[in-house]
């Protein structure tokens, strides 16, 4: 038995969110006032479904940073088009992710873990990529602080799975300290950033080894 993993992580994780949550609530409904502003009335929060521990579906929430902006046929302008530069502050200083506290706080994430993905790449995982659904997802993590949004995706989810092996009081320290380096230094990060999603990549990867045989 692991008391650190089984015990005092979820102890730390419910203390430092309630905690935050109540220290940062007047900077959180200030940036709340701004986006509502910037995205022009097209709300402030965005909210996605994604797989937690042991795979469970819940809806994280963040700081929404693009505004609603539709073409002439009603359809979304491409993400690029719609992204403010509010939204491009609070992407690039990760202040985007403060609302996750509070799937902290319900239990639905950790301050430090696995970040969670998108729900479709589920099957697209190998089994030992799986590891990363055995504990819950965090805010930050050792991908994140070992490259971030520059890390292939390929190298982020072995990551993962060597998170869950050696996870540690001292692991969490040392990527909590990180995170706030990058965070100070905005290492790694690409506000405006081209989506490259892991399942079309492994599907691609998947035809192209077909084609050759």
């Amino acid at each position: 038995m692991n008391l650190y993993r089984d015990f005092f992580k979820r102890a730390i994780d419910v203390t430092v969110s309630g905690c935050a949550l109540l220290v940062l609530s007047v900077p959180i409904a200030g940036i709340s006032l701004w986006l509502h502003y910037a995205n022009k009335g097209a709300g402030v929060f965005f909210f996605q479904e994604r797989p937690g521990l042991n795979s469970k579906i819940f809806k994280v929430v963040k700081f929404k940073s693009m505004n609603d902006a539709k073409d002439e046929n009603g359809n979304l302008l491409p993400d690029r088009q719609r992204l403010t530069k509010a939204g491009k502050f609070v992407r690039s200083t990760s202040l985007d992710e403060l609302p996750q506290l509070w799937n902290v706080l319900k239990g639905e994430m950790s301050l430090i873990g696995p970040r969670p993905l998108l729900p479709r790449y589920l099957p697209w995982y190998t089994e030992r990529e799986r590891l990363r659904h055995t504990v819950r997802p965090g805010i930050t993590g050792w991908a994140q602080v070992n490259g971030r949004n520059l890390v292939t995706w390929d190298n982020k989810l072995e990551m993962d799975a060597w998170y869950t092996e050696h996870l540690s009081l001292l692991l969490d320290c040392k990527i909590l300290y990180r995170t706030i380096l990058n965070v100070l230094k905005r290492d790694g990060v690409v506000a405006d950033k081209k989506e490259n999603y892991m399942d079309i990549e492994r599907k691609n990867r998947c035809n192209l080894k077909e084609e050759k045989q």
